[in-house]
């Protein structure tokens, strides 16, 4: 994307885009042009994205927009429904920690006009006229993503499976194109990505476009290259993030993810009325129970402490919960610059084992689910070397003082939710040690908000 001034005519700014972001912000007596919608909020909230291809010039008050063969376009400005004050830290020391503590309010907005708990239904409109009646004529869904949107992928796989009974494939974006994968007009693609603009993303996506794929995008961004560029997106409302590390979106993400796989379950009759009932009861009460997780941050401040020096951290975890032991070591690495590992605790003694030595952390995902008994075996494995084990359990399990140096209790919930309750803590210890060690947690060395290069 290139923004050029001419001394000659210094009232006007010209740009083109070619792959990355470039929007136009149109406000009274000036108009401003930016790579990302943040930085014009305290201007606007009318924008307009520019187009690969395009060009564009604009004056003090006025904007022309051009086609790649030089002919005059007009495109009308969306507006972009996110206040200034979404994008100042608003008393915290950092926008993560802002961040982290929205994440109640985030989800309730993910779920507002979607949820109907009177009704005991969820509704996506977005995507009523892709899905047939009581049908879906896809032979499977593929999710492509990057990074911690990846991650949240993993999760979705486990409740679209488990509850719609249909064969997911999860895809690392940067590496879907490279193997010639099996794409046809029976494919579903799900393409997920905070900022709508992953350059790898929106390159497999434009892939699976081409063999006529159906793509229903997960974003966070109104108006962005990857909404744009699907059949339909479902927005994670999550406001705008700031910090480079995704906390609120990645939790958004997953509320869609799991109100998608709940929605399409009941839509194909895999579930019944009563199993539908109970999954909506409880995203309803979420956004209470993850105020009570978030009470435990003076607690895992002091857990920090202990992990601030080790060289290294391990997280694990199993099923639907070993993709948040992936987010925790990613978030530990990104702001910490520690060196973390997420494995799946079946595995650890196939190799991962051995970087297990006396005072390394390990951080252990443990709620009450079907994998309890097994976690348990896992950490009396890695205490029998010595590891400084933190365990995240759920409230009413047998208390593991005798096998942990710390124990964090999540309120009770189902397979469904606890990954969004556990990933508050995770997010809450990387925090707590980069403020420790004086990292810049906004904005951590070599990383970008949104990668929009290949």
């Amino acid at each position: 994307a290139l923004v050029i001034m001419d001394e000659r005519e210094k009232d006007k700014i010209f740009m083109a885009k070619r792959g990355n972001p470039l929007v136009v912000g149109l406000a009274e007596n000036e108009n401003l042009v930016a790579s990302d919608i943040p930085a014009l909020l305290p201007y606007t909230k009318n924008v307009v994205f520019i187009e690969d291809g395009e060009t564009a010039v604009i004056t003090p008050n006025t904007f022309k927009l051009y086609s790649d063969k030089g002919e005059e376009i007009t495109r009308p400005a969306q507006i972009i429904p996110w206040s200034p004050l979404m994008a100042e830290r608003g008393g915290y020391k950092h926008f993560m920690l802002k961040e982290i503590h929205e994440q109640p309010i985030a989800i309730a907005d993910t779920f507002a006009g979607r949820l109907r708990p009177s009704k005991h239904d969820i509704v996506f409109d977005e995507i009523k006229d892709l899905l047939p009646a009581n049908d879906f004529p896809y032979d499977e869904i593929t999710i492509i993503a990057c990074g911690t949107s990846w991650h949240a992928g993993l999760i979705g796989k486990y409740f679209i499976e488990s509850l719609a009974r249909i064969r997911v494939n999860v895809e690392l974006a940067s590496e879907y194109r490279y193997r010639n994968p099996i794409i046809n007009n029976r494919t579903f693609i799900i393409p997920i990505s905070q900022s709508g603009e992953t350059a790898d993303t929106l390159a497999a996506l434009n892939l699976a476009k081409e063999k006529k794929a159906t793509i229903v995008s997960i974003c966070n961004v109104v108006g962005s290259s990857i909404t744009r560029a699907s059949n339909a997106t479902l927005y994670t409302h999550a406001g705008p993030e700031i910090g480079v590390a995704s906390t609120k979106t990645f939790t958004s993400q997953l509320a869609v993810l799991i109100m998608f796989a709940t929605y399409l379950a009941k839509h194909i009759k895999k579930i019944d009325e009563d199993t539908a009932c109970k999954i909506v009861e409880e995203l309803v009460s979420l956004p209470r129970k993850m105020r009570i997780v978030l009470e435990r941050a003076d607690q895992i401040k002091q857990i920090a402490d202990e992990v601030l020096n080790s060289p290294s951290a391990i997280f694990i975890g199993r099923g639907v919960n070993y993709p948040i032991a992936l987010e925790g070591a990613l978030k530990l690495k990104e702001i910490t610059y520690m060196h973390a590992e997420g494995f799946p605790a079946g595995e650890l003694k196939h190799g991962p084992i051995a970087l297990i030595d006396y005072g390394v952390p390990v951080i252990a995902l443990v709620p009450q689910d079907s994998t309890y008994d097994k976690m348990l075996s896992n950490i009396e494995e890695v205490r029998a070397r010595g590891a400084n084990i933190i365990a995240i359990i759920t409230n009413g399990n047998p208390d593991l003082t005798d096998k942990a140096s710390h124990v964090i209790s999540i309120p009770k919930a189902s397979s469904y939710t606890t990954p969004i309750l556990t990933s508050i803590l995770v997010q809450l210890l990387a925090y707590y040690v980069a403020d420790h060690k004086g990292t810049d947690v906004d904005q951590p060395r070599n990383l970008a908000k949104s990668v929009t290069v290949e």
